[in-house]
């Protein structure tokens, strides 16, 4: 057997890859804005359809953030989620047993029963807390672009994450921030035709918060490639 092909630069891809996580509680410490600006014009080079690079980012800090986090947490309890784009229509064989995992892991962690819903309400709040995290972000694209544009944004995201990831940055993308939509764009002065993909909680990660030491598995390549080779 041939040993496995390895570069400097794929082990330190892969590295990052391994190193990222959802995170889920923050130190309130700000991250300087150079070390923002530097994670933003790394992942500038995320590629997208016809270059058209579609994503804006809105990003708070300071005041503005626990701001946003109290309108937040007023706002959310009262209305019904209205995203722009529709959430998974349903989890199905293998996608829900993932998900399943994910979550018990989540519940595991914090110390929430199985069944026990107010808890998991609650921990479902702290999406709006953004975790504590010192900074939050708000993902757009352009409605005329459509699912590419989508797509785009989603790579910017993940390019975004594992550039925070290299400068010692943790972060969370939150599909929660992104299901009420119309309370954001007016909340931030959003153009009616930007429409919400996403949202980011980033900051320097509790290390030693218990939510923060689980990490979910990801499935072998063969489970999800069909070779053709005639």
């Amino acid at each position: 057997m041939s040993a496995e092909p390895s570069t400097p630069s794929a082990d330190a891809f892969q590295g990052l890859l391994q190193e990222r996580y959802s995170c889920r509680a923050f130190l309130p410490r700000q991250v300087d804005t150079a070390t923002i600006t530097r994670t933003l014009e790394i992942a500038q080079r995320t590629p997208s359809w016809c270059n058209s690079q579609p994503w804006q980012a809105v990003i708070t800090r300071g005041a503005a953030t626990d701001r946003f986090r109290n309108a937040l947490c007023e706002y959310v309890p009262r209305h019904e989620r209205e995203p722009d784009f529709a959430f998974p229509r349903e989890y199905r064989g293998v996608y829900l047993e993932r998900r399943r995992e994910c979550g018990f892991q989540l519940y595991d962690s914090v110390g929430i029963a199985r069944g026990d819903r107010a808890a998991s309400a609650r921990q479902g709040m702290e999406n709006y807390r953004l975790f504590g995290a010192p900074h939050a972000m708000i993902v757009t694209t352009d409605e005329a672009l459509g699912v590419y544009g989508v797509l785009d944004c989603g790579a910017w995201v993940n390019n975004f994450m594992l550039a925070a990831r290299s400068l010692g940055v943790a972060s969370i993308a939150q599909a929660a921030l992104g299901a009420h939509p119309n309370f954001l764009r007016s909340y931030f002065g959003l153009a009616p035709d930007r429409l919400v993909v996403c949202g980011m909680s980033f900051g320097y990660e509790d290390a030693a918060h218990p939510v923060n030491r689980f990490r979910t598995s990801r499935a072998a390549v063969d489970g999800v490639v069909t070779w053709v080779d005639e």
